[in-house]
């Protein structure tokens, strides 16, 4: 038997609890991994607080965690070529990664090069497909000009550094206490808080050609209306239930449309782009707390606090 982090009830971070489960077998076109390192993202908190709609768990049908992980192949189904035991590997879109082993499809799993550890990889699913999606939706390339609302968070942190590659220069929203992490990433750092809207005219003045919101503050959507024109290059990936009435874009963050097929491609690519990138040193993932799986639901209150860095929970 194996462990994992479920719940049978929405609520604060005391309704997660620990069960055991059978060990997983994959079938046709599964592999098994035993997980090294899960990655906590703020939809794991908002789905077990009942904030992001979802079918309501209960006793009989338990809700587990987690969708980015990194650990060991142990096993391979029929049919699955180019992974075996032993293989280190990158999981992202794999529902219960808050597990000692799981069981996942073999095209959410991706070979993990021996230069990232498990944290690292763990660390990319969901931040770096969100990014990478993101910037490539609002075409941001040569001669843009993009501003990132909470630029020191995970996702910000990724689109800088993909804006960045894409030839874009970069003004980037965040505390002052982090203004050294964003300026690191290539940014341009302006702090939130009164008169934002004037601080980054004061940088941007009219250069401004695209404008991300990684913040979800009455503040940030305010600034990016008064600051752009153009609202089909105005998004957010968090007041998503707002974007429709604003005329601006929505990428997830409770938008009532889904991804396009498109979209959802991107955040797939993101992943072994991001492994690529790490492995030869030219992208960099924030590591924060690392506790056990037990301690998930700490796990929680530090991810809702706002917590620098990527948590991660090992088994």
């Amino acid at each position: 038997m194996s462990r994992a982090i479920v719940y049978t009830e929405f609520g604060e971070p005391e309704v997660l609890h620990e069960i055991e489960v059978p060990d997983p077998q994959p079938g046709p076109g599964q592999v098994a991994v035993r997980i090294q390192a899960a990655g906590v993202n703020p939809i794991d908190a908002k789905l077990r607080a009942g904030l992001r709609a979802s079918a309501p768990p209960s006793t009989d049908k338990p809700r587990r965690l987690g969708m980015d992980a990194a650990g060991i192949v142990t096993a391979v189904g029929d049919d699955v070529d180019g992974f075996r035991p032993g293989d280190p590997v990158v999981l992202s879109g794999v529902q219960g990664c808050y597990a000692d082993e799981v069981v996942a499809a073999v095209d959410k799993v991706f070979a993990r090069p021996a230069a990232v550890s498990a944290a690292a990889g763990a660390a990319l699913g969901i931040p770096v497909g969100t990014a990478y999606q993101c910037v490539r939706s609002l075409a941001i390339g040569a001669g843009d000009t993009l501003l990132v609302h909470g630029g020191s968070g995970s996702v910000g942190q990724a689109v800088i550094q993909f804006a960045r590659m894409a030839g874009a220069d970069v003004i980037a929203t965040s505390s002052e206490r982090r203004a050294d992490r964003v300026s690191a990433l290539g940014a341009t750092q302006v702090t939130y808080g009164e008169g934002l809207t004037d601080r980054i005219r004061e940088v941007a003045g009219d250069s401004l050609t695209a404008i991300l919101d990684c913040a979800g503050t009455d503040e940030a959507l305010q600034a990016s209306l008064e600051l752009l024109d153009d609202r089909s290059r105005i998004a957010t990936i968090v007041r998503g239930p707002d974007a429709a009435g604003l005329g601006i874009r929505a990428f997830s963050g409770g938008a009532p449309w889904p991804l396009t097929d498109q979209q959802q491609a991107w955040r797939v690519e993101a992943v072994p782009v991001a492994l690529a990138l790490l492995a030869v040193g030219a992208f960099d993932v924030e590591l924060g707390p690392t506790l056990p799986l037990s301690e998930a639901a700490q796990a929680h209150r530090l991810v809702t606090d706002g917590v620098d860095g990527k948590i991660t929970l090992v088994p």
